[in-house]
């Protein structure tokens, strides 16, 4: 009997001791389910936010270039500084004083006076190519518009283009690559300028092929110095030809740009 009763309460116990059990996984899905719910509700409200927040983006000012040989040309007219008018001194004439008194008598002249003047005695024709040159003077190497020219100057990179069309617009975007990639426009921001900015330039490629008389406009000297600072930086080239001659070739860049406060 007591060996029964014995097992019984063993019994029991073991059926109490699986219940607890039961409840406390039972227990343990519902809190795993709960909590996965709030997480994902957090992370949900997080990228919610996420979306609804506004970043701010700033946009670099865009640096564009006008292709140089389209129809309008800048030039720069040399200023030209007026003339002084220069004041005329009046001379006062001295009179001659005649030492020797003059008398009223008039001298006799001399019939015996002696030829100066001889008459030529050569024969020889008059021959007009016989005088001196006086155009011998060498002019100034003529400078030729870069629109006209015959031969396009060559900008290194470009040697592989055949024809003027060609090179004309090799060397266009290489000039363009290099003012993106060389001129500061933050410097408009800095002055406070605002909206759109040009920047006039023009340089001469001499017979040699280097950039020579560099001339800038621009709104403000900043710019002017920034402008030049950057054409200075353009390679030597292949010089330009007229009638298979190497001549200087002037060549207009306007730099645009766009200044965003």
């Amino acid at each position: 009997m007591k060996n029964q009763k014995h097992s019984h309460s063993l019994i029991r116990q073991n059926e109490q001791t699986v219940k607890k059990s039961q409840k406390h996984d039972a227990n343990l899905q519902k809190n795993s389910t709960l909590y996965f719910q709030l997480g994902l509700i957090v992370c949900l409200l997080v990228i919610f936010g996420l979306f609804e927040m506004k970043f701010e983006t700033k946009i670099p000012p865009q640096v564009t270039y006008d292709v140089e040989y389209e129809d309008d040309l800048y030039v720069f007219n040399d200023l030209v500084k007026p003339k002084e008018e220069v004041k005329k001194k009046e001379v006062k004439r001295k009179e001659k004083v005649h030492q020797n008194p003059v008398s009223g008598e008039e001298e006799p002249i001399s019939e015996d006076i002696p030829d100066i003047f001889e008459p030529p005695t050569n024969d020889t024709p008059f021959n007009p190519d016989a005088l001196p040159n006086l155009d011998s003077e060498p002019e100034d190497d003529p400078i030729v518009d870069f629109v006209f020219i015959e031969e396009v100057p060559i900008y290194p990179g470009c040697e592989n283009k055949t024809t003027n069309l060609e090179r004309k617009k090799c060397m266009s975007d290489k000039l363009s690559k290099l003012i993106r990639k060389k001129f500061d426009t933050s410097i408009g921001d800095d002055l406070g300028l605002s909206g759109r900015q040009t920047v006039l330039t023009q340089f001469t490629i001499d017979t040699q092929g280097n950039v020579i008389d560099v001339k800038t406009r621009a709104p403000h000297p900043e710019l002017t110095k920034e402008a030049q600072r950057v054409i200075n930086k353009v390679p030597k080239m292949k010089p330009g030809k007229q009638r298979d001659k190497p001549v200087k070739v002037r060549y207009t860049l306007p730099i645009i740009f766009q200044v965003q406060n």
